[in-house]
C-alpha cells in the first residue's frame, strides 16, 4: 500500500481539496452496499461524524473486502470527492485498503443496534468506540483543558497535592487504606491494635479524599493555587451520583473571603459551560438529540442570569413553606438538617429556576476548618446547587484564627498531633483565605446530560466493581 500521511477524519470532513489523494485510518462502524459498490462508515475518534468510504467492489476484490466488518480497523488511500449524499461535505473513493485488524462479526459486541448504557458499562474497554461515549470523553477532555486555561489565565498555580496521606480532610473516616503489611499476619501492640511501626510509612496511611489542606499551605505562599487530581472515598454508596474514585478541582486563594469565593465559583463554572457550548458543539448536539432534549437550553440558561445567593436559614424556610403547601420530600426538613439532593433541586428547579449558592450552614454539619460566624451557630460555608445535579461545588472561607481552629478540631476529634502542620499556617503569618471543590464528574454530568456518574468516567470504580 502506498505511503501517504494520515489525515484525521475531523479534518477530512472540513476539507474542500477535492481530487486530491488522502489517507484515513480508523474503525469500521458499518459496511453496506451491493455487489458493485460498498459504503463503509469509518470513524477515528477525532469527531462524532463518520467519513463515508465508497468502494468499487470489482476493483478491490470481493474476497479482499470480506474481513471488513463492523469493528475492523483499516487504512484507506483514496480520492477526496464532494459528497453526493446529505449530511457531509466530503467522502472518499477508495483506491487501496489495508486491514490492520479484523473483528469477528459473530462475537463483536458493538453491532449496529441500540445498546443500553448498563450493557456498555460491562464492556467499558470497548464503549469509547460508540458515538455516545466518544462524545462524552471528548467533552471530558475539553472540560479538563478549560479548567487549566481558566486558572492559568487568572494567575493561579497548578499545585500537586499528595494522593497518599495520613490525614482525613473531611473527618468522615471513609478512606482506602494503603499498606505494605502482610494482611495474613498483621503485627499487633499490647492492646491488640494493629501496629504500623513496621509499615512502609511507619504510620497508618490512606488514599486522599481531598487535596484541600495541602492546597491551603500552598495558597499561603503562592497566593492563588488550584489542584486537579484523583480523590478516593470508601463510601458504600451504590447510587448514580457516587464513585469511589473521582477527580476534584480545588482552588485556594489567599485574602479571599466568602463573597470573593462565591464570585470565583460562579465565574468558573460559567466559563466551563460556555467553553463546552463553544468547543463541543457537535458532541453536545448529539447528546441533546439522543438523551436529553433540554440539555442545550439548560446549559444556556445557567449563563443568562446571576446565581441566587441565599443563606441556609432562608433556604430551610422556603423548604418548610413548601411542605406546608403540600409538597412532599422523602427526607425531613428542619434547621440543622444536612440538605438532601431533593431539597437542593427543589430550590434550584422549582422555586428559583436557576442555580443557587447556599451559604452560612450550621457548624455542626460542616468540616472543622470552616470559618465560624459571630452567631457561634453557623460557618461561612457555600454550596453551589445546579439543576438535575444538586450540589456541584462545595467550599468555604477557611478559619484563620488559630485558637478557634484548634478548639473546633478538638471538638470534632482531630488531635493536634495529626494536623500540627496545618495549624502552623495560622501560627505563622495567618491570613483570611477561601476555596472550594468541584467534583469533575458532577460537572460532566451537567454538561453532557448523562444520568449516571459511571457514564462520564472511562472506568468507574464503585462498590464491588474494579474491572478494567
Amino acid at each position: 500500500m502506498k505511503t501517504i500521511s494520515r489525515t484525521k477524519i475531523v479534518d477530512v470532513l472540513k476539507s474542500d481539496a477535492f481530487g486530491t489523494t488522502v489517507n484515513v485510518k480508523g474503525w469500521v462502524r458499518t459496511r453496506r452496499g451491493s455487489k458493485q459498490v460498498n459504503f463503509i462508515a469509518l470513524n477515528d475518534g477525532s469527531t462524532i461524524n463518520n467519513v463515508q468510504i465508497v468502494v468499487d467492489v470489482e476493483k478491490l476484490g470481493e474476497e479482499n473486502l470480506k474481513p471488513i466488518t463492523t469493528g475492523a480497523c483499516i487504512s484507506v488511500n483514496g480520492t477526496l470527492v464532494e459528497s453526493q449524499g446529505k449530511g457531509q461535505n466530503a467522502e472518499i473513493q477508495a483506491l487501496e485498503i489495508e486491514i490492520y485488524g479484523t473483528a469477528d462479526p459473530e462475537t463483536y459486541p458493538l453491532q449496529k443496534k441500540g445498546h443500553s448504557l448498563e450493557f456498555l458499562r460491562e464492556i467499558a474497554h470497548l464503549r469509547p468506540r460508540t458515538n455516545t461515549f466518544g462524545a462524552v470523553f471528548r467533552i471530558r477532555h475539553n472540560m479538563a483543558f478549560a479548567i487549566h486555561k481558566f486558572f492559568h489565565d487568572r494567575g493561579f498555580y497548578y499545585f500537586h497535592t499528595p494522593i497518599i496521606t495520613a490525614s482525613d480532610c473531611e473527618g468522615a473516616g471513609q478512606m482506602f487504606q494503603v499498606t505494605t503489611l502482610n494482611m495474613y499476619d498483621l503485627p499487633k501492640d499490647e492492646n491488640g491494635a494493629i501496629s504500623y511501626e513496621t509499615d512502609f510509612f511507619g504510620k497508618e496511611a490512606s488514599l486522599t479524599v481531598s487535596g484541600q489542606l495541602e492546597g491551603e499551605l500552598a495558597a499561603m505562599a503562592l497566593g492563588a493555587i488550584y489542584t486537579f487530581g484523583p480523590t478516593f472515598r470508601a463510601e458504600n454508596s451504590n447510587t448514580p451520583r457516587h464513585l469511589a474514585e473521582f477527580w476534584m478541582i480545588e482552588p485556594e486563594v489567599a485574602f479571599n473571603e466568602i463573597k470573593e469565593n462565591m464570585d470565583l465559583a460562579e465565574e468558573f463554572i460559567k466559563y466551563c459551560v460556555q467553553w463546552a457550548l463553544d468547543n463541543c458543539t457537535e458532541d453536545i448536539r448529539f447528546l441533546n438529540d439522543m438523551f436529553d432534549k433540554e440539555l442545550i437550553s439548560r446549559l444556556e440558561s445557567v449563563l443568562k442570569e446571576d446565581f441566587v445567593r441565599l443563606s441556609y436559614t432562608e433556604g430551610v424556610k422556603i423548604l418548610e413553606e413548601a411542605v406546608l403547601k403540600g409538597h412532599s420530600f422523602e427526607f425531613p426538613v428542619f434547621w440543622g438538617a444536612d440538605l438532601a439532593s431533593e431539597h437542593e433541586r427543589y430550590l434550584v428547579e422549582v422555586h428559583f429556576k436557576r442555580p443557587v449558592i447556599l451559604t452560612d450552614y450550621p457548624k455542626e454539619i460542616k468540616a472543622f476548618y470552616m470559618k465560624q460566624n459571630d452567631d457561634d451557630k453557623t460557618v461561612r460555608a457555600m454550596d453551589v446547587l445546579f439543576p438535575k445535579i444538586g450540589e456541584i461545588i462545595g467550599g468555604s472561607q477557611r478559619e484563620e484564627d488559630f485558637d478557634k481552629l484548634k478548639k473546633r478540631a478538638e471538638e470534632m476529634g482531630l488531635p493536634e498531633k495529626d494536623i500540627w502542620w496545618y495549624l502552623d499556617t495560622r501560627r505563622f503569618g495567618t491570613a483570611p483565605h477561601a476555596g472550594f471543590g468541584l467534583g469533575f464528574e458532577r460537572l460532566l454530568l451537567f454538561v453532557t446530560g448523562m444520568a449516571n456518574i459511571r457514564d462520564v468516567i472511562p472506568f468507574p470504580r464503585t462498590p464491588k466493581n474494579a474491572d478494567f
